[in-house]
């Protein structure tokens, strides 16, 4: 089997309010028959539908103070409660502390010493790896924690090839601001149904779309609307193609954000975890109580390289 794990950064549950919501206001047919009917809200509660798990997670992790995102997906990545350890919430970057933790057992380190296939399916432009070789920029906790698993990061060559896929789904970004003018540009619907294929590659692979994270960040509620509903349409691709009987997606996020554009600070709220396919991991969840610690066992209970421990 093959489990996709597609990050969204920032994503929390808000309040039902159009004016600072984007989710709440947002059309996003995909997502909603997913939810029977229901948008990604704060009084969503858990349910199992026909084809979904939804799941409210608890993103404080019991530390006071606003997640940040080095804490947050580095719990997500090992199932240990990173802001706990270290005493705080931390990022957007990891520091020592936690790249400690992100070097050691991660879920991609765990399928890749099982000897199975793993990979980070983004594509990074040239302009990412040599800042980084310049000391202009630190790696973030995912491709910090694929890179310690021993996992390439893919490049403009593998996004040409079809290999990856650009952190706005259409490569449509790497022709207007990165100077790529001949790279491919997908539709909505190709870049998810393209996602489902270069998912079915591997039994772990994850996929970071950051975007929603910056919109929060720039409180525009408009932007945030047309990001939201292209993520749906390439969720609908991805979801066209996807196996239910074989296969498991899991979508979530580090912390809130997006959802309270009344500021631009990230927010307490819970983040949104959805599962699709494998329904009976849905069921194994507790319905609350729920952390961001959970989705590491979760993961790794899919692959059977581990007992689920929730």
């Amino acid at each position: 089997m093959s489990v996709l794990l597609l990050f969204l950064d920032g994503v929390g549950l808000g309040d039902d309010d159009p004016s600072v919501n984007p989710l709440a206001r947002a059309e996003m047919p995909v997502l909603s028959s997913l939810l029977d009917g229901k948008r990604l809200l704060r009084t969503t509660g858990p349910m199992v539908t026909e084809r979904a798990g939804f799941i409210p997670t608890g993103a404080t992790l019991g530390v006071p103070g606003r997640p940040q995102s080095a804490t947050g997906q580095t719990t997500i990545l090992t199932g240990i409660n990173a802001a706990q350890i270290i005493g705080e919430h931390w990022g957007p970057k990891p520091d020592a502390r936690l790249r400690r933790l992100l070097e050691g057992d991660t879920l991609f380190r765990r399928v890749v010493t099982a000897g199975r296939r793993a990979a980070l399916l983004n594509a990074y432009p040239s302009g990412y790896f040599a800042s980084i070789e310049r000391g202009h920029r630190l790696l973030s906790a995912v491709p910090l924690a694929a890179t310690a698993a021993g996992l390439p990061l893919f490049t403009a060559d593998d996004l040409y090839a079809g290999r990856a896929l650009a952190a706005d789904f259409t490569g449509d970004g790497w022709r207007s601001r990165l100077g790529y003018t001949d790279v491919p540009v997908l539709t909505l619907r190709q870049a998810g149904s393209s996602l489902a294929e270069l998912a079915r590659q591997y039994e772990f692979s994850f996929f970071e779309y950051w975007p929603t994270d910056v919109l929060g960040h720039r409180a525009s509620l408009e932007e945030a609307v047309i990001a939201l509903e292209q993520l749906d349409a390439v969720l609908g691709g991805l979801l066209d193609a996807w196996d239910d009987t074989r296969d498991l997606l899991v979508v979530t996020s580090d912390h809130g954000n997006l959802e309270d554009l009344s500021h631009r600070h990230h927010t307490l709220n819970p983040v949104p975890t959805i599962l699709v396919g494998k329904r009976s991991m849905a069921n194994a969840v507790r319905p609350t109580g729920f952390e961001l610690m959970g989705i590491a066992p979760l993961i790794l209970a899919a692959l059977d390289l581990e007992r689920i421990r929730l």
